[in-house]
């Protein structure tokens, strides 16, 4: 559980957290391959949201999903591409979140993920929530703390251990 004080500062800057939708390189379902082996080189991203015509999620696709459909048996055949729906090799089981924004699930699936999409309740793709930002609000948590908070170190005891751990009070 993140505490108050640590989430508090975390969020101080949510609204960076989001990089909207509009800005975000998408591809629909209804694409093919050939064209999601364009937009990936061309933005340099090795993943990215797949969309509906209804803009919501429906999946993501990658550079090795789109790669590994050129090789057949005995030849690499870029033909194919041309060929295969996005819809058919996508990752269809993808995490997301929703606003506002639940910061310990965020850090959660951000440790396998370098993004999260972010869906509303009818799952319309709002944006993505990017490592990068998250670690730039970590450095942002790690300036701040001792600004806003007093901390003070303790000792705990049990039985014959002794660790130690932090009060966190704001400051007056």
């Amino acid at each position: 559980m993140i505490g108050n004080a640590v989430k508090s500062i975390f969020l101080e800057n949510e609204e960076n957290l989001l990089i909207n939708g509009d800005n975000v390189a998408t591809l629909t379902d209804t694409n093919n391959l050939e064209h999601a082996l364009l937009v990936l080189t061309n933005i340099g991203y090795s993943k990215i949201p797949v969309l509906n015509k209804e803009q919501q999620l429906v999946g993501l696709i990658s550079l090795s999903n789109v790669v590994s459909e050129m090789f057949d048996t005995e030849s690499i055949n870029p033909e194919r591409l041309a060929e295969i729906k996005v819809s058919d090799v996508m990752d269809k089981n993808v995490k997301a979140t929703m606003l506002p924004f639940n910061i310990e699930k965020i850090l959660n699936l951000l440790v396998d993920a370098n993004f999260i999409p972010v869906i509303d309740e009818k799952e319309k793709f709002l944006g993505i929530v990017t490592r990068k930002e998250i670690l730039k609000s970590v450095n942002h948590l790690a300036h701040e703390l001792e600004l806003k908070f007093d901390v003070y170190e303790k000792e705990i005891k049990e039985g014959e251990t002794l660790s130690k751990a932090f009060n966190v009070y704001p400051k007056r």
